[in-house]
């Protein structure tokens, strides 16, 4: 089954925390390995954001950074079309105000896939699959 990664389990996977589960690991895993495991391009923004806020920081300079980051192996960009920012907007309620959360939802709904994702309000959303 395909995966969308969440934006801080692709941080954590990318950059081997341990704070990412042990079962998030081994789907990640398995998902990259089939070509199946995927990012929203709206993580780079979310990314770049928390950088800027001076909320997030890494090792090295933030272009080198996403540039490793999103050459991991297996890994494939979804691009923010029209369509799944109109979907995020339309999603089954109740859902919480976060934009970024609505744009990863949509995202993973529409590849019929299964969320990657800590975050506990994802997690109880019954109109996404996820796993942690």
């Amino acid at each position: 089954m395909p995966s969308v990664l969440d934006t801080h389990a692709w941080i954590w996977w990318v950059d081997g925390d341990r704070r990412l589960s042990r079962r998030a690991r081994a789907t990640i895993e398995r998902a990259g390995a089939r070509g199946e495991l995927f990012l929203s391009l709206y993580s780079v923004w979310e990314v770049a954001k928390r950088v800027e806020k001076g909320q997030l920081g890494f090792d090295r300079p933030l272009d080198e950074w996403l540039d490793a980051a999103l050459a991991a192996e297996g890994l494939q960009i979804v691009d923010v079309t029209r369509r799944l920012l109109v979907d995020s907007c339309r999603l089954p309620q109740p859902f919480h105000g976060d934009p970024a959360d609505q744009i990863i939802v949509s995202t993973t709904r529409s590849l019929s896939a299964t969320l990657v994702t800590k975050d506990a309000r994802l997690r109880d959303y019954a109109h996404v699959r996820t796993v942690w």
